[in-house]
């Protein structure tokens, strides 16, 4: 994606490395402004490391199956063609479990649009990136986040606090479906920070 000056935005988007800021945005459409798309729109997107244009397509059917959240979802990537099977963790099939009680309430549903996260406008159709992309600009705003946040900062979130905790980058690459590791690199966004942090705590678990 770029933008008018055609600076590439993907790449100037920063992920949320504070941790209570990570935790304050993740619950702001639960605890803060309610609106149960939003808050699974972003659990989503933090839990799973999927894309924004394949969370929004989604549909009911790869999510639920006899009204219950499934354990595993299976889609073909939109960018890359590629088919991917995710874990949806507790905390996942938690929000997604509370979010089907109200879109099963909803006109769009009752009207059989297919999709997880229905456009109250289109008939058939997900409600839209640039929606998505408010939400979650909204929420960082109100926040207080540093740094270029957008939709894509989801997926860069879960790669950076995934590193973080100590996950092996080469898996991390094959969750994200990149071709190469020195992609993976730029998504993990490293700081001076980070590296200091190795540095302090270099061999401290020893033997002395």
């Amino acid at each position: 994606m770029f933008s008018r000056k055609g600076k590439n935005i993907m790449s100037t988007t920063e992920p949320i490395r504070d941790k209570q800021k990570l935790l304050d945005f993740k619950n702001y459409y639960l605890n803060e402004k309610l609106n149960l798309r939003n808050y699974t729109i972003i659990i989503l997107g933090l839990n799973t490391a999927l894309r924004i244009s394949d969370i929004l397509n989604l549909t009911y059917d790869e999510v639920y199956l006899d009204s219950k959240v499934q354990e595993h979802i299976t889609i073909r990537e939109q960018k890359t063609g590629k088919e991917n099977r995710i874990l949806l963790n507790h905390e996942t099939r938690t929000a997604l479990a509370r979010y089907r009680q109200e879109l099963v309430r909803t006109e769009m549903y009752k009207e059989g649009n297919p999709f997880l996260f229905p456009s109250p406008k289109k008939a058939g159709a997900p409600i839209s990136r640039s929606q998505a992309y408010r939400m979650i600009t909204s929420a960082a705003e109100t926040i207080g986040i540093d740094g270029h946040i957008s939709c894509h900062s989801l997926r860069k979130t879960f790669g950076y606090h995934a590193w973080k905790q100590g996950s092996d980058p080469i898996v991390i690459m094959v969750i994200f479906n990149h071709s190469s590791l020195s992609i993976t690199k730029r998504y993990l966004c490293i700081e001076q920070d980070d590296k200091d942090e190795v540095y302090r705590s270099i061999y401290q678990n020893a033997a002395a």
